[in-house]
């Protein structure tokens, strides 16, 4: 039961969070998709840390506290969802190459910090 509190309460503030970064990705750059991409990279770069982290030491982090943080705070973060829609609107609206740009950008930035996640993690650790 406390796993499933920890995923709650963590994709709560996630949620809140990729909300709070939307909201400031409005407001200086006059859309939201800078927003969306932020919060994916974010989240790729903390998921190859965590994973990093735990890979050989699962005891690094207590069961609850990677559910926490994997499942309820970066899945609450992390906007994938909303990612395929904004690609869909790009098409939609005959910009091919902004979803082009859009999607390769979001899928090599958001692999290349997952990796650095992993490589600071095995640095630190």
């Amino acid at each position: 039961m406390i796993n499933l509190l920890a995923v709650f309460v963590g994709g709560g503030i996630g949620a809140s969070c990729r909300y709070i970064i939307t909201k400031i990705s409005t407001k200086f750059f006059g859309f939201a998709h800078f927003g969306t991409f932020a919060a994916n990279i974010i989240g790729c770069f903390v998921i190859g840390y965590i994973f990093g982290l735990t890979m050989e030491k699962s005891q690094v982090l207590p069961t609850s506290l990677k559910l926490f943080l994997t499942a309820g705070f970066l899945g609450g973060l992390t906007t994938f969802s909303t990612f395929s829609c904004e690609s869909f609107c790009f098409l939609k609206e005959g910009k091919i190459l902004h979803c082009a740009f859009y999607m390769l950008a979001s899928f090599i930035v958001g692999l290349t910090a997952t990796f650095a996640g992993y490589i600071l993690s095995k640095q630190t650790a």
